[in-house]
């Protein structure tokens, strides 16, 4: 394991743009506007802690159901190009079921690490080492922190427009990302 800063650079975007914690934002003023009570730390924590399980034990748990890492990567690659679309057409094909107004559920999980981050991290284990990526799932971590505690900061200094632009400019950067992952784990050559 080699550390390689421009692949924490790229894992840390990649990871960045998933969880969309700053696209988020909408979501977790609502939740404090109906009495929802959120802690930064713990939400973090936890969200850092599903991520880590994940990472390591991850392609044993794919292992149960008879599934290969490159096939969970084109599986991930997929759902990162719809949460794309979702974010770029602005229609919402990811349900969120989970009740509201506490830190872990829905903010932890499945807001910050949901589906489709958890497949995402599992889908970067193809192609990038355990160091590099633990670094960037720390540095999100941090991100996410941050934004958690400055929400209403955020909010003020985007703007409405400002938050509709960053949503659109991630939902361009992951369907890139989502056709590199397919393409890469299917061997096709362009």
């Amino acid at each position: 394991m080699k550390i390689n800063l421009v692949d924490i650079l790229t894992v840390f975007m990649v990871m960045f743009a998933v969880i969309d914690i700053l696209g988020s934002i909408p979501i977790i003023l609502s939740i404090k506007a109906k009495g929802g009570k959120i802690k930064a730390g713990q939400a973090t924590f936890v969200s850092l802690a599903v991520f880590l399980t994940f990472l390591f034990v991850g392609e044993q748990i794919l292992g149960l159901f008879g599934v290969d890492v490159s096939s969970f990567a084109i599986a991930g690659s997929l759902i990162i190009f719809m949460m794309a679309l979702e974010m770029l057409l602005g229609h919402e094909f990811f349900k969120n079921d989970a009740p509201e107004g506490a830190s872990i559920v829905p903010i932890a999980f499945p807001l910050i690490a949901g589906a489709g981050s958890i497949t995402t991290l599992i889908s970067l284990r193809s192609q990038y080492d355990y160091i590099n990526i633990i670094i960037a799932l720390i540095l999100n971590m941090i991100v996410v922190y941050i934004v958690l505690k400055a929400t209403y900061r955020f909010e003020r200094f985007l703007g409405p427009t400002g938050l509709v632009i960053l949503k659109k400019f991630f939902g361009i950067i992951l369907l890139a990302i989502g056709i590199k992952l397919f393409i890469s784990n299917t061997g096709i050559q362009i």
